[in-house]
């Protein structure tokens, strides 16, 4: 399995370490166009060769070096600065995409293509553009990160393992993303009853919107503190990896371009969706409310919107 990472930034880098941790490729290409990045970001993670099953880590500027990729992970984009919504991003992303994807597909036809740099719902569908590639072999990284801080976050909350709380993000991954609170779930309880079938407290309506914008600001939060979010985005990527590389079938909530998936068509949204080998399978129809739904298509309207101002 060779695996390309675009983009040697925090992002690359640290999803390049945790490829090679999880033993997820056989060879890890990192590139950028800045070659000393690139190559010393390899050379670093190479002299710890010794503790990881992954050993075959390169770094370089050369993009001929990423063909025959058998998976694609593009993190190059328009940095994030503090007080900037990801959709603030989108024409400068789109540029460079516009010059950087074309070569890539040229080089790695056959390649999954994952992308990462943000906004990537408007960046997912403007590549699926360019480029012709179906929506199973392209697709975003979507809101897998905002459903692990969903998680951690109700995880605290109950006082119960993170492992044990199933729930999902979906929509825009930015400010119009949407908790489903009618389909998650605590070892099969459903969330909305937890409190009360175990006598603690309840998850209120003020407590579900506190947490659903600690999700949102999540990320504002991290890049106002550090400048850039890296770690837990770099373990969705890997996770999304090894359910492709393993073909595990595993339902996980990635951007895609939908088809009249509850009435949206031609834009890219997370809503989950069963990755395999063959990249993503089918969308699942998971129960919303009605609410959810008003909401889902809100999100919907609001990329359109967003994606008709871009200069293209």
């Amino acid at each position: 399995m060779k695996i390309a990472i675009i983009g040697a930034g925090a992002v690359g880098a640290t999803t390049a370490f945790a490829l090679a941790q999880r033993d997820l490729a056989g060879q890890i290409v990192l590139y950028d166009i800045n070659k000393k990045k690139a190559e010393a970001e390899a050379l670093d993670m190479m002299h710890g060769s010794q503790f990881l099953p992954t050993n075959n880590i390169v770094g370089t500027d050369d993009i001929l070096a990423t063909s025959k990729s058998d998976i694609i992970i593009v993190t190059a984009g328009a940095t994030q600065k503090v007080g900037q919504t990801r959709l603030d991003l989108a024409q400068a992303t789109c540029n460079i995409m516009k010059g950087l994807l074309p070569k890539l597909v040229e080089l790695s036809p056959d390649s999954i293509y994952i992308m990462v740099a943000n906004p990537v719902d408007l960046v997912t569908y403007y590549s699926l553009k360019i480029t012709g590639l179906t929506c199973q072999k392209m697709f975003g990284s979507g809101t897998v990160l905002d459903s692990s801080r969903l998680r951690t976050l109700v995880a605290d909350f109950c006082k119960v393992s993170v492992k044990n709380v199933h729930a999902y993000v979906v929509g825009e991954h930015g400010d119009s993303e949407i908790p489903l609170w009618t389909s998650a779930t605590i070892a099969g309880i459903n969330l909305l009853n937890w409190g009360q079938i175990y006598n603690r407290e309840p998850l209120t309506d003020e407590i579900r919107n506190e947490i659903k914008k600690e999700v949102i600001n999540a990320g504002y939060k991290v890049i106002k503190g550090k400048g850039a979010t890296n770690y837990a985005i770099a373990l969705s990527c890997s996770e999304i990896v090894s359910a492709i590389v393993h073909d595990e079938k595993r339902i996980m909530p990635v951007s895609t371009r939908l088809k009249n998936y509850l009435s949206i068509s031609d834009v890219c949204l997370s809503v989950p969706s069963i990755l395999s080998s063959k990249g993503v399978d089918t969308r699942v129809n998971i129960p919303f409310s009605s609410d959810e739904e008003e909401q889902l298509n809100n999100s919907a309207n609001t990329l359109k919107a967003a994606f008709a101002k871009l200069e293209l």
